[in-house]
């Protein structure tokens, strides 16, 4: 399933679940045919996230309705902007309304953190990954939301990519273990899967290094200060393609991209992120 059938899945769920039987509160007062234009009004500054969704939301809804942006996906924002009017029955306004903020709101902090982290990189060649710790049935527009912001999407999910993780290695009995295993199941895949693992001493990343090249193409250091980290890119030599993570936030990211590191993954970028605020106003002929 492609970016557009996702958004398009994610969209219509998340309208059943707000409308349900009927937006009776717009039922109750506001006749059907009442036509009506809003505009998204900027009420914080940073980086402005969701306009493309916002468009596809309403657009669910009446596929006829009249979307203007006035500023794109990615752009700086400030208190007292616009981002977007919309022409439509008030109807599909005010069902929309609240899905759209909801998802501008939480993507436009993402990309604002986003755009922080990597603001802290500018001057290392390292780039900046997201993880998987985001919110169940939300991920797509969160992992949207940091590529925005200027980072780059790690796995989307547990079937784009093999990673072995510290609990994969321990239930399997070792680390020279699961990556023979693990190679051996992606090898038979129609199309085999890249093979990630995670290495929590510089006895693994040896290991790693001794058994793994050709069958694992990236070395997690996980949880390694900056010191271990360059010492493990000596032992690397180039080998592998190497991420840094746990522990790293903004006060010390620059400190681990200057090991040389390829990329550093951050969690923080999305479960640590606070939704900006914006409001959709009506606006009255």
């Amino acid at each position: 399933m492609n970016f557009d059938e996702s958004l398009q899945k994610l969209v219509v769920s998340a309208l059943i679940e707000d409308i349900g039987e009927g937006d009776h509160s717009t039922l109750s007062c506001i006749p059907a045919n009442q036509q009506g234009k809003a505009v998204l009004k900027i009420k914080e500054a940073g980086i402005l996230a969701g306009v493309s969704v916002a468009q596809k939301i309403f657009q669910q809804l009446e596929p006829g309705c009249r979307f203007q942006a006035f500023m794109k996906d990615g752009d700086p924002m400030f208190l007292g902007g616009s981002a977007f009017e919309v022409e439509a029955a008030v109807h599909t306004i005010l069902k929309g309304e609240r899905l759209v903020l909801n998802c501008m709101q939480r993507m436009s902090g993402i990309a604002t953190l986003t755009r922080a982290y990597c603001k802290q990189l500018e001057n290392y060649p390292t780039r900046l990954l997201d993880t998987r710790k985001t919110t169940p049935n939300f991920r797509l527009l969160e992992k949207e939301a940091v590529r925005i912001g200027g980072g780059t999407n790690h796995r989307f999910g547990l079937y784009d990519m093999i990673m072995l993780k510290d609990n994969h290695i321990d239930y399997c009995g070792g680390i020279d273990k699961a990556i023979n295993k693990a190679y051996s199941y992606s090898a038979a895949l129609p199309q085999p899967l890249k093979i990630e693992v995670e290495t929590r001493t510089l006895e693994d990343v040896k290991t790693v290094c001794n058994m793994g090249l050709g069958k694992v193409f990236r070395i997690m250091l996980d949880n390694f200060s900056p010191e271990l980290i360059t010492e493990a890119l000596g032992i690397i030599d180039g080998k592998f393609e190497t991420e840094a993570s746990g522990g790293i936030n903004l006060q010390n990211i620059a400190g681990y991209a200057a090991t040389g590191v390829d990329y550093i993954s951050v969690g923080g970028l999305i479960h640590q992120a606070q939704s900006l605020d914006l409001s959709l106003k009506a606006v009255l002929q």
